[in-house]
């Protein structure tokens, strides 16, 4: 478990930022009661943005999704590993990729797919067990898109639903790539670069644009 529990490049859960974030917002007499406390506030607390500049390292870094206050699957759950570290619960990332059958049109366009490889997740050792959480979606963004908000109690997997509010068909898993100790940036850009080519080159531009759901 070692691993699971020091700080890494991306997952860096020594950074004072990180530190700072998780005594803020840690919560709970045991260690399901904390993780939960620290799902929460990641997911909330940071707005999800997908139009990042994926050419950038620095997206898929806890201290730096922080420093944003914005970041999308992989550096939230890159941020709730590094304060579950933090708080001295083990932690990892893991990946698989979905289809989100209801993409907002502006980002299919932009993406040119509904494919969404290497979703990040995170997953969290509480009461001897590795347990799946997202903290992908802030809650504010849930409810202006009718899509089922992510709980997570610290005992089941918390992974996105397969149906939205209006029962219309949401994500679907379709591959694993695996859990790491620290986010594989390299295999996760080289990905992005094949599936959307025009989204990886144009995410500088897409970045400086302030994003608002529509």
């Amino acid at each position: 478990m070692n691993e699971y529990l020091q700080p890494a490049s991306y997952i860096d859960s020594a950074h004072p930022a990180v530190v700072s974030f998780t005594r803020t917002h840690l919560k709970g007499a045991d260690q399901r009661e904390k993780a939960v406390a620290l799902y929460y506030a990641v997911r909330d607390a940071v707005r999800y943005n997908p139009f990042l500049d994926f050419s950038d390292r620095e997206t898929f870094r806890a201290s730096s999704v922080l420093a944003a206050d914005q970041g999308f699957c992989i550096g939230k759950a890159a941020l709730l590993a590094a304060s579950a570290r933090a708080a001295g619960i083990p932690a990892r990332v893991g990946f698989a990729d979905v289809k989100n059958h209801l993409t907002s049109p502006r980002l299919a366009e932009t993406m040119g797919s509904d494919l969404f490889v290497y979703h990040g997740y995170t997953d969290l050792y509480v009461d001897g067990k590795w347990i799946k959480a997202t903290p992908a979606f802030n809650l504010a963004l849930c409810q202006r898109f009718r899509v089922k908000p992510l709980e997570f109690d610290g005992r089941e997997d918390s992974i996105f639903h397969p149906f939205d509010e209006d029962n219309r068909r949401h994500m679907e898993y379709l591959r694993e790539r695996g859990t790491f100790a620290d986010v594989p940036v390299e295999t996760i850009q080289q990905a992005f670069r094949e599936a959307y080519p025009r989204f990886y080159r144009l995410g500088r531009e897409l970045a400086k644009e302030s994003f608002t759901p529509s």
